[in-house]
Order: C-alpha cells, then sequence, then structure tokens
C-alpha cells in the first residue's frame, strides 16, 4: 500500500534539493575562485621576480658638488658624473620602492641601520660655501625595512644595531638628488662595520640579497680611487692600475670575484689608491648582493685625472 501524499514533505524535498545545488555551486565557485587566486599568487611571484632590482656601486663625487660650485674640476668630468647620477633612474625594471644605501661615511662597530620616518641632513663635510650647509633632501625614512634588514642579517649570524637619530650623509643625500630629485622613495642607510673587514661586507651583502625581489634598490655609494692627500694628475698612474684590477675582479664568477675583492689589499696600487679602504667597502656589500650576476662598468670617467668607476650588477 502506498504512503499517503503529505505536500511538507514534498516540498521539503524540494528545499533540500535546492539548497544542496545552491551548496554545490558554491563549492565550485570557491574552488574556483581559489584557483584563480592561487594563479594570480603564482603570477605576482613571477612578476616579482622579473622586476629583480639590481645592485650598485656608485662614485659620489667630492662633498656638495654638482649643487655648490666649489671652483675646483674639469667641468666636463663633473657634468659626466653627474649625467651618469641621473640616469640611474632609468636602470630599474620598475621604480623601487625604496632605497637602501651603504655610504663610506658611516662606521658602526657592528652593522646599523636608521629607523627614523623623517631622516634629517647630515652635513659631514667642512669648509664649504654656507649655501652647502643649506642642501636639503627630505626623502622618507622607512622603518618597516630597517626591520627587515635587521632580520635578514640576524637570520644570516650577522649581529646589527639601530640609529633613530642618524641623518642622511652626503654619501646619500648628494648623488640620490640627482637620481631623485624629487625625493619621493624611501631611504635609508646601512653602515659599515668597523675593522672594514672586506669578508664580513660581503656576507652583509650575500644576507642583503632576497630585498632586491622586494622591490628594494641597493647602493653603494663611496670611490673607486679615495686617496685626499694625493689627489692630482700625479695620482693618473695609481687609479689607472688599480681600477683596471677592479675592473677585473668584478668580472670574474662569483666565487672568484669574492676571493678576489677579499684580498684587494694585494692588487696592484691598492694601498696608493685607497690608504683607507672605507670608499671601496660599499661595493664589498654590492658584489656580495650580486649572487651570479654579471658586473657591468655602468660609468668609466675621471675626476681630477684620476680614473673612477661605477659598478652595476644585474
Amino acid at each position: 500500500m502506498s504512503e499517503p501524499h503529505d505536500p511538507s514533505t514534498a516540498s521539503l524535498t524540494r528545499r533540500q534539493a535546492i539548497l544542496a545545488g545552491v551548496a554545490a555551486s558554491a563549492a565550485v565557485l570557491s574552488a574556483s575562485n581559489e584557483g584563480e587566486a592561487q594563479s594570480r599568487s603564482r603570477g605576482d611571484r613571477s612578476q616579482r621576480a622579473s622586476a629583480r632590482m639590481p645592485v650598485v656601486y656608485l662614485p659620489h663625487g667630492g662633498g656638495p658638488w654638482p649643487f655648490v660650485d666649489m671652483g675646483i674640476g674639469d667641468p666636463r668630468e663633473l657634468n659626466a658624473l653627474a649625467t651618469y647620477l641621473r640616469s640611474l633612474a632609468a636602470i630599474t625594471p620598475e621604480r623601487p620602492r625604496a632605497l637602501l644605501v651603504i655610504s663610506a661615511h658611516w662606521e658602526e662597530p657592528v652593522a646599523t641601520v636608521m629607523t627614523s620616518t623623517a631622516p634629517p641632513m647630515l652635513y659631514d663635510y667642512y669648509g664649504f660655501p654656507p649655501e652647502s650647509y643649506t642642501i636639503t633632501w627630505p626623502a622618507p625614512g622607512e622603518p618597516a625595512l630597517a626591520a627587515r634588514v635587521r632580520s635578514l642579517l640576524s637570520q644570516a649570524g650577522i649581529e646589527s644595531a639601530e640609529n633613530a637619530q642618524r641623518g642622511f650623509d652626503h654619501g646619500t643625500f648628494v648623488p640620490l638628488k640627482l637620481t631623485y630629485p624629487d625625493a619621493d622613495v624611501p631611504t635609508i642607510q646601512l653602515s659599515l662595520v668597523r675593522g672594514l673587514d672586506p669578508r664580513v661586507h660581503l656576507a652583509i651583502g650575500r644576507a642583503l640579497a632576497p630585498l632586491r625581489d622586494e622591490g628594494v634598490l641597493i647602493v653603494g655609494s663611496g670611490m673607486s680611487y679615495h686617496n685626499l692627500r694625493a689627489f692630482g694628475p700625479r695620482a693618473a698612474p695609481v687609479a689607472e692600475q688599480f681600477d683596471a684590477w677592479m675592473r677585473q675582479a668584478v668580472a670574474q664568477p662569483r666565487e672568484e670575484r669574492e676571493s678576489r675583492l677579499t684580498s684587494w689589499a694585494s692588487a696592484p696600487s691598492a694601498r696608493a689608491a685607497h690608504p683607507r679602504e672605507e670608499h671601496l667597502l660599499p661595493l664589498m656589500v654590492i658584489a656580495g648582493a650580486a649572487g651570479d650576476d654579471h658586473a657591468d662598468i655602468a660609468f668609466d670617467g675621471t675626476i681630477m685625472g684620476l680614473r673612477i668607476s661605477a659598478v652595476h650588477f644585474g
């Protein structure tokens, strides 16, 4: 005998079927959205990888030039260097989200990073006209990047510290005022480590290499020749000889490159070109961050007749 027909039961069954269908559709849609999200994520990672930042070792010139007429140097030489520094804004695959600068003009017992949200100016030169001490480059700081730098150094077993008062020295504000005149890219500095051991600075560079895939342009600011007491045409052979060695060293595969840079003091004319190596050490950080990238001599010029070069990797 058949069961009596109950309309409420039929209605319930239809509702269950509809709800089941909606749930199934939602599950399909959710899976589809998840798949699209994963695809976008993979695409974003791929885009980040393809937008990897180069690393740069640049000569920052002397004192407050070219913003103050110091009455020294050949204008053609100085203009060539200024033109190169302006051109740096175009070398990155996209606009950097931040700049990390290793300047020759800051040394600390351990690698120290500035953390101010608005770093002041640090006029770390003397004897220049009054207008030299009114130059401004008010780029914002980037405390989050400073924390990321310290985290990467810690992971590599490298001790670090931070400084909330440190300002931009002329190794940063002079060249970057030419590159980014609007001062609209967040910027922090990382100090050299006292003792100026090239191994330490190569290791710092290796630890910081992941920043290149995070939109950070790492800049080493120094000079490939820096002997102030011998600055002038008579030192031209020394500068040429050391610069030629440096070019050969950075052109080597990574292991050989790092080996040569570690023993830089045995290079021809090394101590005549760098009685003290603080202007060369930013190159070590940049070379460490370069990994297997090929070196490019991006600037080949002279200052007061002395050969200086800029090196890019990537």
